[in-house]
């Protein structure tokens, strides 16, 4: 990485460039200060088309301006956080903000103002402009395009985004001078949220974001084609993983994550989510994401992993792999019990179900499976009324996915958990079983396998659509593949 200009004069001088805003450096001299004026090309974008999902953005936006009338809205899509020292990690958009314009840039702002009629609102995308050329901001500023790229003009974001474009360096004053209702959302924009405090209450921003993670729940044409693409490539995500397990197991979990993660990045955005690579009895932890443990011929990988696509929407998709190729007898039987766990979940996910129907049938077959194993005392009725399937359950059988791995995370409870599946929703299914490694209650041979097998599942109309279907998930079918892709079977 390069280090940023520095002046030939130092003395008081030698703080970092990209601390300096506005105007020229002291120590530029007056000829290259005039020789940077000049000698650049005309480059600003026209005729463009809006993307894909501008239509749909601007649908939401409208539907937002419905539910708070007369309120002015602010929602933010957050700025950089330094990583270490000058360096910033990779900049992701607040969710809130992506959903309702496409947009993914940092310091930017969507603006929902209220029209003096009283009907409806004006939307303005406040946005940093191009580098300004003749005060020296394009090249002394650590943050000017000559550093990190160029940006769009606000004409040209305004063409792609399909809505108004301003300077987002003047709104910060915009907002302190304004009157009258407005709520903002919290966590992204120290600087917005500080020219607000004296106009927004907490409750007030709460409903707002509430509101715009249930916005979320039913998904869209677009959303739900950019949810396949995510999956699609997520597949051969795992093909490659399946292909180069011979060399982790030369070296650890994180060859696995990289060779996704190359995946990910060819074809996508970025992974989703932190990705799960955990060996052996790494898999009985539910965040394994350390991925520096050992990949061990007759152990089990847990692999969970998703590709963001470059719109942001993640896919989240879990199998667990025999790294040899094949289950021994009692892997077989923990992972097939999984399996038809997973099938009563899957089978349960349709319009009109209860959202918890899915968990609630996963969670029988375990039980069931559990008791018929004797490691806990039945009959099943009794052990799902204690929840005493849960020291080896441990967690819920799936959640909501799009935007965020765990989509509308905050929406109410009787919208969600509690509330009833609809055409259009996109939830995980993923039942697993683990027993910890010191697990004493369990036989021996149990310790440290962990099994869990996660699909993304969209309700339709008739009932579901499993989008990572393309990825065998029984047992036998699960070996012929590994088989196949190793070039074990001809």
């Amino acid at each position: 990485m390069t280090d940023e200009l520095t002046p030939e004069t130092p003395d008081e001088d030698e703080q970092p460039i990209k601390q300096r805003k506005n105007g020229l450096y002291p120590g530029v001299s007056d000829e290259l200060a005039a020789n940077m004026k000049s000698g650049w090309a005309d480059t600003e974008l026209r005729d463009l088309e809006p993307i894909e999902q501008a239509p749909n953005a601007a649908r939401r936006r409208e539907a937002l301006s419905r539910r708070f009338p007369g309120e002015r809205l602010v929602i933010p899509a957050g700025n950089l956080k330094t990583r270490s020292n000058d360096t910033e990690y990779d900049f992701r958009a607040a969710t809130e903000f992506v959903h309702l314009t496409g947009d993914q840039t940092e310091d930017s702002v969507l603006v929902l103002e209220p029209r003096e009629s009283g009907e409806g609102h004006d939307a303005t995308l406040y946005r940093l402009p191009r580098s300004n050329r003749e005060n020296g901001e394009f090249w002394l500023d650590g943050m000017g395009e000559l550093w990190v790229g160029r940006r769009n003009s606000l004409d040209e974001a305004a063409a792609l985004l399909g809505v108004a474009c301003a300077d987002v360096r003047e709104l910060a004053d915009t907002l302190r001078e304004a009157t009258g209702p407005v709520r903002v959302v919290r966590g992204h924009d120290a600087g917005i949220e500080a020219a607000l405090a004296d106009k927004v209450t907490a409750e007030r921003d709460e409903e707002l974001r509430v509101y715009l993670s249930e916005a979320r729940l039913i998904k869209d044409e677009f959303e739900i084609g950019e949810l396949q693409k995510a999956v699609d490539s997520t597949v051969r995500g795992f093909e490659d993983v399946v292909k180069v397990l011979d060399k982790a197991e030369a070296t650890s979990e994180r060859y696995i994550e990289g060779t996704f993660f190359l995946r990910a990045r060819v074809e996508g955005n970025d992974v989703g989510y932190g990705s799960i690579c955990a060996a052996g009895p790494h898999a009985t932890t539910l965040h394994w994401v350390r991925n520096n443990g050992e990949v061990r011929s007759g152990d089990l990988l847990l692999l969970d992993a998703g590709v963001e696509t470059n719109t942001l929407y993640t896919a989240d998709v879990t199998r667990t792999l025999p790294i040899n190729g094949t289950y021994n007898d009692l892997q077989r039987k923990i992972y097939d019990a999984v399996y038809e766990a997973q099938e009563a979940g899957i089978a349960a996910v349709k319009p009109g179900a209860a959202y918890r129907d899915f968990h609630d049938a996963s969670q029988r077959v375990l039980a069931e499976k559990l008791v018929e194993w004797g490691l806990v005392e039945g009959p099943v009725d009794r052990v799902l009324e204690l929840g005493l399937q849960r020291r080896w359950t441990l967690h819920g059988t799936g959640h909501m996915l799009g935007l965020d791995v765990h989509d509308c995370a905050v929406a109410r409870t009787e919208t969600y958990v509690n509330g009833t599946l609809e055409a259009g929703m996109v939830l995980t299914v993923e039942p697993g079983l683990y027993f910890q490694a010191d697990d004493l209650t369990v036989p021996e041979e149990y310790r440290g396998i962990g099994v869990r097998i996660e699909d993304d599942i969209l309700v339709t109309e008739d009932g579901n659509r499993n989008l990572s279907a393309a990825l065998p998930r029984r047992s036998d079918e699960v070996e012929a593949w590994m088989a196949r892709l190793t070039g074990q079977q001809a």
